[in-house]
């Protein structure tokens, strides 16, 4: 269970439990929430006993929450593991040479061609659970094994081995690959967030998609894109968000778009370099922000750096120059959260 503080509210995953006692439940995911919960700790086991549901935490007594003091708050979906086979009817494609897997080729391939159909490649099926639970919109869903129930407007596809090992972007394929809409983001008119992670290109896809995913582990509220980074929708970067590329919103802009846009938020602009106003990031206010990260090779360009209201300095150890992106991205991140 994944515990949103800021929100209060619970994730949940509910399978049948080890013991035996309930065994003709299915396996969930949905969203509920418990007013009374008041924990930031992300670490819950839960279980179920004779249909009551219990969460324990760490080192502590199990805590039963009795039925009315929680609810469901959105649509309550199927494992990916579950109810193989049925609802809709499945297609089966055995030529590698089909529109469709031809498709899903330049999809993994190119970031031009992802815009032109407005659609992006994800693989695994934890990805395709987190899509499911956080309502992406997805298009086809191709795998190797008969598809668990989905809803009826996803397009449903087996292949063989073969034909999924020509697909997949990677060497070891999981036997799930999925196509979902590219969200239609354009600038806001204002940011109402409290806090975000201004990218300045940071061109491994790795990095931010990591960025991404760590930003949503400390509850920051949204990635900004400028100067030429990985695009956010390359498979890479989807797999490495691990699903925050469907929580969190995404914008992309000239580094005078996004200054604009930060004046108008009332949002401070804190480059992670070195200048004369520079200060430890320990002392930083991080009440509310923007924290800009530059590549590793130049760092912040000037252009960005000339739009920063401070910067901010990671101590480190004299014999080191500087710090990956993404790991940078996370030691300001959570000095900020904590």
């Amino acid at each position: 269970i994944h515990i949103c503080s800021s929100k209060m509210h619970l994730l949940l995953d509910l399978w049948p439990s080890r013991s035996g006692e309930s065994k003709d439940l299915p396996a969930y995911a949905g969203l509920i929430i418990i007013p009374d919960i008041r924990q930031k700790s992300r670490s819950f086991w839960e279980y179920s006993v004779e249909n009551s549901l219990f969460f324990a935490l760490p080192g502590r007594k199990g805590l039963k929450l009795p039925e009315e003091s929680f609810r469901i708050r959105c649509q309550i979906i199927p494992s990916v593991h579950e109810n193989a086979g049925k609802g809709t009817s499945m297609e089966h494609i055995t030529s590698r040479h089909n529109p469709l897997m031809g498709h899903i080729r330049r999809l993994a391939g190119s970031a031009a061609y992802r815009w032109e159909p407005g659609e992006f490649l994800c693989d695994s099926p934890k990805l395709l659970q987190e899509a499911l639970l956080w309502q992406a919109e997805i298009t086809a869903v191709v795998t190797i094994s008969p598809l668990p129930r989905l809803p009826e407007h996803i397009r449903q596809v087996q292949v063989p081995e073969d034909v999924m090992a020509s697909i997949s972007p990677v060497k070891t394929p999981q036997g799930v690959l999925f196509t979902c809409r590219l969200p239609q983001l354009p600038l806001p008119q204002t940011l109402t967030g409290r806090q975000y992670v201004l990218l300045d290109g940071v061109q491994d896809p790795g990095n931010v998609g990591t960025i991404l995913r760590t930003l949503d582990a400390f509850d920051a509220d949204g990635l900004l894109l400028t100067g030429g980074c990985a695009d956010p929708y390359g498979w890479k970067a989807v797999r490495s968000s691990m699903g925050a590329v469907f929580r969190r919103p995404i914008y992309s802009g000239t580094p005078e778009e996004l200054a604009a846009l930060l004046h108008r938020s009332g949002l401070p602009l804190y480059g992670a370099a070195l200048r004369e106003d520079t200060v430890d990031a320990r002392q930083a206010d991080y009440t509310r922000c923007v924290l800009a990260i530059g590549s590793e090779g130049r760092g912040l360009s000037r252009e960005v750096l000339d739009l920063c209201d401070q910067t901010i300095r990671i101590p480190m150890s004299d014999r080191c120059e500087s710090l990956n992106a993404a790991i940078a991205a996370a030691v300001l991140l959570w000095e900020s959260w904590r």
